[in-house]
């Protein structure tokens, strides 16, 4: 390879386009290494250790099509006798056996309208109670997402707009394969003579209909049929140009030729496999990093570690069911065998669904209503499926795999990036946003190494000690005039949620608690509540008075950044002047709720009424620097996602190292049962146990040394979950809570009160020593740790109904 070659492949790993003169020269570059070792850098830096598969069942509704490629098996005329088209019947058993085998995806393949040629399949589908294929199959795909809840690809040769239109509905995803645009395959003799619809023009229309109508399509070229090099160039080139004009082409598969007996092209020669990785790379090379390059499996046994090494990073659609019927003499790989090769390149086998992740996380765009609920809920927050039933709240086993994991030892080879973000947090630097979000993909191996990195950063500032704080939630109102998406709790006219009595304390039963809390050993009461309209900000600084009345040496930790921001307003006074009085009042110390996630882009979406980022942070720091110490949260896995959860990290940081007020970060995912935002159909159901494990662990490490401390809620993650934090960055379990009602309002299961002797037993199970403390991890007297294990059960709660606010 000449020294102008290398300077241009150099020029492209550092992020260079190649133009449409520097891509057909590639056709004359015989080096197929060296365009690997730039394809595979290229496919590092778009997907990292990721290679993709879709767990699918083939259906193929029918091998009737009017064309007649001359490699083709799959395209049959009818016989006497046969079946032209599976019945809905068939259809659906299919589905429903790759359901129950975990399967998402529903590829549906056809051939390309065979009522135009065949009587026989016109009258098949009179029978079947339609006109045309494509009907029928808008039928079938209906019916398996309907009773199975696969996700519909679609493969059915050329489309109209109406065509489009009508099958949008019914499938995330569609597909047609370009092939190739070289006219001279239609010449006769040759591959496609005597198939219409494999004129190059018209497919690459087909691909621009798709692009006018927001389909995520999948295409593609079919090599070593006949055309050249620079031929197959011209046709990546195509491809390249429609997806710069619509965006909506998300995978490039390249497909080698298989010879096929009873074919005409049954002695044609096969491309071999250096002809084969010199398209992958040249692909990847072409479409940069971004862009998914896939390469069945099936049809190159033996040779999945060089297709890795040619910058590939999908391996499409797997079966773990049916046959491919498109090369039935090829058997899919099984699945766990195709993990361990995968593993044997240094890469991650990743399930994906038939619609990419960076489609399924602009649903608006890319998918029609009617798909964007299922797709949402079937998503993590880096847009690859759900595979586990755990979810925050629920009493379900996390994943067995992430279990091992976390117990799995350090990796001995690891990312580049991914080590230097690891030594840096270490040494305490502050990371960027890249550095962050590139913490929270952490997957497999990965994902090991970002909780041990974590834990040891745990070890070495807080030891082995596992902190918590005997306190009561005391939640003086449910009604609320802000709507905020999320929220299950809150109650009233004005509020999201149509379920529950709205209620108000009155400062008798506030103080009835707090002396209660008292007797069993409390040292905290936590107060919070809904933004009730009759509420000033003397309402707060009145409540504050009453437990100080009651209880002197109890501890007032209460009043969100959204109350304290409207309690100063509705007194006309500084945030300033409201803090002082509170203060006055009593007030110890703030949480740091009412955050949700500190970035104003999922703001607008979760609680558009309330604080924005700007305001909740004015909020904290005007209580640090009037010497009011504060907690700090997130609450995430709804519609946010790693770039958003880095972006809150750096400003808690930022404020800290200006303030040093927050005592505590506290990482509370998102419980979806009754959330309105879940119920409309607009959240995820909340993160995944990989997620809220990496929350605990990435804060550990973004938040080094700054934030020393560490929580994990066992209300939202469970006994087991809790195990799991402890092994991933966290030092503190939080509060015993006495009443815990806004979680639980949300369906969460874990229980209302965790009391001493459970929490130390959990913390002494996974080797750590447990030690009481108060709500500013200070230490706690002798007679209170005492009291809080003689505790006599609670009384029964006394809610005065708020009627004024009940909805008729």
């Amino acid at each position: 390879m000449n020294r102008e070659v290398v300077t241009f492949l150099e020029k492209v790993e550092a992020g260079h386009r190649p133009t449409r003169d520097e891509s057909l020269a590639l056709a004359r570059e015989t080096d197929t290494e060296r365009l690997m070792a730039t394809a595979a850098a290229l496919r590092d830096q778009g997907h990292r250790n990721v290679i993709t598969y879709s767990r699918k069942v083939f259906i193929p509704l029918t091998h009737l099509c009017r064309d007649v490629c001359h490699y083709c098996t799959f395209a049959q005329p009818p016989r006497k006798g046969e079946q032209v088209f599976m019945t809905p019947e068939q259809v659906l058993e299919v589905a429903r056996q790759g359901a129950a085998m975990g399967c998402k995806e529903a590829l549906f393949t056809l051939g390309d309208k065979p009522e135009l040629r065949y009587k026989a399949a016109r009258e098949a589908l009179a029978a079947l109670g339609h006109e045309t294929t494509l009907s029928y199959l808008a039928a079938m795909a209906r019916l398996v997402h309907e009773e199975t809840g696969l996700f519909p690809h679609l493969n059915p040769g050329l489309m109209t707009d109406d065509d489009l239109a009508m099958l949008r509905p019914l499938a995330p995803s569609m597909g047609i394969m370009l092939e190739s645009t070289a006219a001279s395959l239609l010449e006769k003799g040759k591959p496609h003579h005597g198939s219409p619809d494999k004129e190059p023009e018209i497919r690459l229309e087909a691909l621009r209909r798709a692009g006018r109508a927001q389909v995520p399509f999948t295409s593609g070229i079919l090599i070593g049929i006949g055309e050249s090099r620079e031929e197959r160039i011209e046709s990546l080139l195509a491809l390249r140009d429609i997806q710069d004009e619509f965006g909506n082409i998300q995978e490039i598969i390249v497909q080698n030729f298989r010879a096929k007996p009873g074919t005409r092209m049954a002695e044609a020669p096969e491309p071999d496999l250096d002809e084969l990785l010199w398209t992958l790379a040249g692909s990847r090379i072409l479409f940069g990093p971004v862009m998914n390059i896939q390469v069945p499996p099936n049809l190159s046994p033996g040779q999945l570690r060089p297709l890795v090494a040619a910058g590939i990073n999908d391996w499409g659609g797997v079966s773990p069911l049916t046959p491919d019927f498109v090369n039935p003499e090829a058997p899919w790989p099984h699945l766990d065998k195709l993990a361990a090769e995968t593993a044997a390149t240094g890469k991650l086998l990743v399930e994906r669904l038939t619609i990419y992740p960076e489609y399924a996380l602009d649903p608006e765009r890319w998918l029609d209503p009617a798909m964007r609920t299922p797709v949402i809920r079937a998503i993590d927050g880096e847009g690859y499926p759900r595979t586990e039933d755990w979810s925050p709240g629920e009493v379900t086993e996390p994943p067995a795999s992430d279990m091992a994991l976390l117990a799995a030892p350090a990796p001995a080879r690891l990312d580049p990036w991914l080590s230097a973000i690891l030594r840096r947090a270490e040494n305490g630097e502050r990371l960027d946003l890249p550095d962050v979000a590139r913490l929270f993909l952490a997957r497999g191996d990965e994902f090991t190494a970002v909780c041990r990195a974590a834990d040891e950063l745990r070890r070495e500032v807080c030891g082995d000690t596992v902190s918590y704080v005997v306190n009561r939630n005391i939640n003086y109102t449910n009604v609320c005039y802000f709507k905020c998406q999320f929220c299950a709790f809150s109650k009233g006219k004005l509020t999201e949620n149509l379920r529950g009595q709205p209620y108000v304390l009155g400062m008798d039963e506030i103080q009835r608690r707090t002396s209660e809390a008292w007797s069993r050993g409390a040292t905290e009461v936590c107060m919070q509540g809904g933004i009730h309209p009759s509420y000033t900000g003397q309402t707060y600084i009145d409540i504050t008075r009453a437990v100080k009345e009651a209880v002197p040496d109890m501890h007032v930790h209460a009043f969100s950044p959204l109350e304290v921001w409207q309690g100063a307003e509705t007194l006309g006074i500084s945030l300033r002047e409201f803090l002082v009085r509170l203060r006055e009042a009593g007030l110890g110390t703030l949480p740091g709720t009412a955050g949700e996630v500190l970035d104003d882009e999922v703001r607008r979406v979760l609680c558009p009424d309330k604080i924005n980022t700007a305001q909740w942070f004015e909020v904290m720091e005007t209580a640090h620097g009037l010497g009011i110490r504060t907690t700090s949260t997130i609450m995430y896995g709804h519609v946010d996602g790693p770039v958003n959860w880095a972006r809150h990290l750096l400003g808690l940081r930022d404020l800290q190292a200006r303030t040093g007020g927050f005592t505590e970060f506290v990482p509370l995912p998102f419980v979806h049962m009754e959330a309105p935002i879940y119920l409309k159909g607009r959240a995820r159901k909340g993160p995944t146990f990989r997620e809220a494990v990496l929350m605990h662990a990435v804060a550990r490490l973004a938040l080094h040394p700054l934030i020393p401390n560490i929580q994990t809620s066992w209300v939202k993650m469970g006994p087991e979950g809790v195990a799991a934090c402890l092994a991933a960055g966290v030092n503190d379990l939080g509060g015993t809570l006495m009443n815990e009602t806004i979680t639980r309002s949300a369906g969460a299961s874990h229980g209302q009160e965790m009391e001493p002797y459970r929490m130390e037993e959990i913390i002494r199970q996974h080797g750590r020593a447990p030690r009481q403390r108060s709500t500013a991890y200070g230490e706690v007297s002798e007679e209170r740790i005492r009291q809080s294990y003689q505790a006599a059960p609670l009384e029964d709660l006394r809610l005065t109904p708020a009627k004024e606010y009940e909805r008729t």
